[in-house]
């Protein structure tokens, strides 16, 4: 008996990994790149925090940093679904 491969693994590396991931959905990309952003604003104002203590600062560049990633996706999703179903081609015969 001679054992077939059912699944094609192929061996890539991270760039070509985010390059296909961003052509399939790039509002992740978007999430992503907005997450970066919003901890290295964090990251910034931590110093100028004034009279905050830190566990509230962290919590809420959380808060920040999750509804910047959801928020990408959410639109990400609507997109698609507007595509699929509001904006569909006719095929012509």
């Amino acid at each position: 008996m001679n054992p077939q491969k059912i699944f094609d693994y192929t061996e890539e590396s991270q760039v070509e990994r985010i390059a296909r991931k961003s052509k399939d959905s790039p509002f992740m990309i978007v999430g992503i790149l907005g997450l970066i952003g919003v901890c290295g604003y964090g990251a910034y104002k931590f110093k100028h925090r004034g009279k905050m203590s830190t566990s509230v600062f962290l919590m809420q560049l959380r808060v920040a940093a999750q509804g910047t990633v959801v928020a990408a996706l959410t639109v990400g999703v609507a997109y698609s679904l507007s595509q699929r179903f509001l904006h569909k081609e006719v095929k012509k015969e």
